[in-house]
């Protein structure tokens, strides 16, 4: 059953999807699963500071809407007004490489990242230290299951029983589908020393068992609140938002799992590089990274995130994209489409 909150959510959604052009032309092109609108803060966003437009994945939206007002009150973001554009994180990325006017980019993956860098859209210098490699926030992959856990899920290899149906978004156009076979490809395959296990694993787990793929991380959680699956893979401050909205489902964070680090970062074609670059900046502040704590994203401040510790549980595994390879190679090997080996076995299971 759907809550009220996930109610009105869809009505916001269809109500931003309608009124696309009229609020940011440059979403043109952008299927049923953009959410757009602009963010409103409060009388210091009257528009006198200019406005941003926001590129974004899907899911981090409960973020930023929470965070903006902050920065509407320092000195840089006084009057500043937002255009969000929410999607897929792939299909984000390639409307900006195409033209869309785009102030400030956040993605799932780093691939959809990079591909703005070679565009020349993102400075090279996107991911210094000095912004903790251009992550703000991020998470780890959860497993997500009705109220009360029916089905009795609590591991990877429970993922595989017999007519259980898993949701989780397709990886040629989410960022979240990626980080979600992430997580048990490196649980087995030993961190990738065992490739064989874990496209073993991957290949049962796609072939028999993901039967819906939504194109994004939130059609993916809309899906299953509409009944879809037993079970859904997803971030973790996904399903806390779940959760807190009410709606009637619970999550475990498996003990083996991966961490998710989201990227973001100004563009150097928009109209105000200096605000767009404030913007970014002030994510990485204390204040910001409180509020976002608060909305159930791990962040990367380390006393921010001492402070929040209690709230999230430490796996007894934390993999990361660096003990795989990094993400060229990742990118590479397994997704790429028609050479990648995942994106081989989705080709597979599609025919």
């Amino acid at each position: 059953m759907t809550s009220p909150l996930r109610r009105a959510h869809h009505s916001v959604v269809a109500l931003a999807a309608a009124t696309c052009l009229t609020l940011l032309t440059a979403c043109s092109g952008g299927g049923a699963s953009d959410t757009v609108g602009a963010a409103t803060s409060g009388a210091a966003a009257d528009g006198s500071g200019g406005t941003l437009n926001l590129y974004a994945f899907s899911v981090p939206k409960v973020g930023f809407d929470a965070v903006i007002p902050g920065f509407n009150a320092t000195t840089e973001g006084k009057g500043v007004t937002f255009q969000q554009s929410y999607g897929p994180s792939g299909d984000q990325s390639r409307k900006v490489a195409a033209g869309a006017a785009a102030d400030v980019v956040s993605f799932s993956v780093e691939p959809d990242m990079t591909r703005l860098v070679d565009a020349g859209l993102v400075s090279s210098d996107w991911n210094d230290s000095a912004h903790h490699q251009g992550v703000a926030f991020g998470s780890v992959v959860a497993i997500v299951v009705r109220k009360g856990n029916p089905k009795g899920i609590k591991t990877w290899d429970d993922l595989l029983k017999p007519g259980l149906e898993v949701v989780t978004p397709n990886p040629f156009s989410s960022g979240s589908a990626k980080w979600n076979l992430l997580a048990p490809y490196a649980a087995k395959s030993d961190g990738g020393a065992n490739p064989a296990a874990g496209l073993d694993y991957i290949s049962k787990l796609v072939g028999d068992h993901v039967k819906t793929q939504p194109k994004s991380g939130r059609e993916a959680s809309d899906a299953f609140l509409q009944g879809q699956g037993d079970v859904l893979l997803s971030y973790e401050n996904e399903a806390l938002f779940l959760e807190r909205a009410g709606d009637p489902v619970e999550h475990m964070i498996p003990e083996q799992t991966f961490r998710i680090d989201n990227p973001v970062a100004s563009t150097t074609k928009g109209a105000d590089v200096a605000k767009a670059k404030a913007f970014v900046d002030y994510l990485f502040t204390a204040p910001a990274q409180t509020v976002l704590a608060q909305k159930g994203f791990r962040v990367t401040d380390t006393a921010v995130a001492q402070k929040f510790a209690s709230s999230f549980p430490t796996p007894t595994k934390l993999y990361t994209i660096d003990d795989l390879g990094g993400w060229k190679k990742v990118d590479s090997t397994l997704f790429k489409k028609d050479v990648g080996t995942i994106a081989k076995i989705y080709d597979a299971a599609s025919k």
